[in-house]
């Protein structure tokens, strides 16, 4: 064997000119625990089916709440391209109905009291924005449904 090469078990840096075995990340002599490559398919895959699991539970969450949201907008569209001859009040109920020619007109008059079509009730919150409301709960205290 020649002077310049030295065995592989000796651990020598020849840009250095030094032995640096214990500078080393890694074992470096034959008695030292051998390195296992560690199986982590499994975990992978475990965590893989419960980030996605996650990551769709999050999209079912904001679907639904984009479905809400696009719900309100037609019905705050309906309400506000509805007739009527008044300023609605903030926080009163008013109740939507059609005309015999198929046109919505918002009303104070409750359902019970006339035969008009009924489409619903709409309650107007702060933002002036029309919430529908339950029928059976109208004339109690009011809860929107969300």
């Amino acid at each position: 064997m020649s002077d310049t090469k030295k065995p592989d078990n000796i651990v020598f840096n020849q840009e250095t000119q030094k032995y640096d075995a214990s500078l080393k990340p890694y074992a470096t002599n034959v008695g030292a625990p051998a390195i296992k490559v560690t199986e982590n398919v499994t975990w992978k895959n475990k965590n893989v089916h419960k980030a996605n699991q996650q990551i769709k539970a999050k999209y079912l969450e904001l679907k639904a709440e984009y479905e809400k949201m696009m719900a309100e907008l037609e019905y705050n569209n309906l309400v506000y391209n509805a007739k009527f001859n008044f300023q609605p009040i903030i926080g009163d109920t008013y109740h939507l109905y059609r005309d015999k020619k198929g046109q919505p007109f918002l009303s104070i008059i409750a359902p019970e009291q006339c035969n008009f079509d009924f489409i619903g009730s709409f309650y107007l919150n702060s933002e002036h924005i029309w919430k529908k409301i339950d029928q059976e709960i109208i004339g109690q205290d009011l809860i929107t449904n969300e």
